[in-house]
């Protein structure tokens, strides 16, 4: 009898041993690169819901889910104080802050997408990672992440406002999260 509860308490035991960590380890094996169009998030959550996207929540959120091997967000450089500000914020939460010059053209229009950018940087970092989360509604990347997804059999997830990200990418990515209140200021 004592040894019978010994067994069932042992095995107890181990289960709840198991249940609470085996998450946080399987997760840490999960290799994730994060890729940020820093101009659509801003201009979509702007839009839409009038408020901010949170990236330390984001970063919080993206941490649990195993390790973030790299974190790019790609932005413009008009050089105003507030725009400084924001930039110092997302390298203190841990993204490297990439920068393209704003241009002016002569016919009053402007120029500063990162579209390329992110596209080379991402099919560099595929081969290494498990899961590559991109921050964006344009239709633009749905050829890239279905390429990632071919060549590379790796999870493709994205995030975008609902009203504002292309079905395209949304059908392109394995997991497509909505940008509500949860990720907002």
């Amino acid at each position: 009898m004592i040894l019978i509860n010994l067994k069932l308490y042992y095995l107890l035991f181990w289960q709840l041993f198991i249940s609470t960590i085996s998450e946080p380890i399987l997760n840490k094996t999960n290799k994730i690169a994060i890729f940020v169009d820093v101009q659509n998030i801003y201009y979509t959550t702007r839009d839409t819901y009038q408020r901010q996207f949170n990236y330390r929540k984001f970063w919080q959120r993206i941490h649990a889910q195993g390790k973030i091997v790299q974190a790019t967000a790609y932005a413009i450089h008009r050089g105003n104080d507030k725009q400084i500000k924001f930039q110092d914020a997302l390298k203190h939460i841990g993204f490297d802050v990439k920068l393209k010059p704003y241009i002016q053209r002569s016919d009053g229009s402007a120029k500063g997408d990162w579209d390329v950018g992110i596209t080379i940087d991402m099919l560099a970092v595929a081969k290494d990672v498990d899961t590559i989360i991109l921050l964006s509604g344009d239709g633009d990347f749905d050829l890239l992440l279905e390429k990632i997804k071919t060549d590379y059999a790796i999870n493709t997830e994205v995030y975008g406002v609902p009203a504002l990200t292309a079905n395209s990418l949304i059908a392109a990515s394995h997991v497509y999260h909505q940008i509500e209140d949860d990720l907002l200021l």
